[in-house]
């Protein structure tokens, strides 16, 4: 009997990842995102932002101070057509 394999989706508000623990979205989050978005990388970029701004404010309001400055890289640059 083999198990199931877990989705890696983030744990709010903290925005880690509930599979592995890195920073959402980890790598194998992305390698889905990329995969499940194939035809359609303009919607995945609106749903990352959508989801980086739901981040900033979250972690901004836990760290008492502004979103950190790598949401940008962190949910947007690796998404962007090459």
């Amino acid at each position: 009997m083999s198990r199931a394999a877990r989705p890696h989706l983030p744990m709010r508000p903290l925005w880690r990842c509930r599979n592995c623990g890195a920073e959402w979205p980890c790598q194998p989050a992305r390698l889905a995102l990329l995969v499940e978005y194939r035809q359609d990388r303009t919607a995945l970029l609106v749903y990352l932002s959508t989801l980086m701004a739901e981040a900033g404010a979250q972690l901004s309001q836990l760290n008492g101070q502004a979103a950190p400055a790598d949401l940008t890289e962190r949910f947007l640059s690796w998404a962007r057509a090459r």
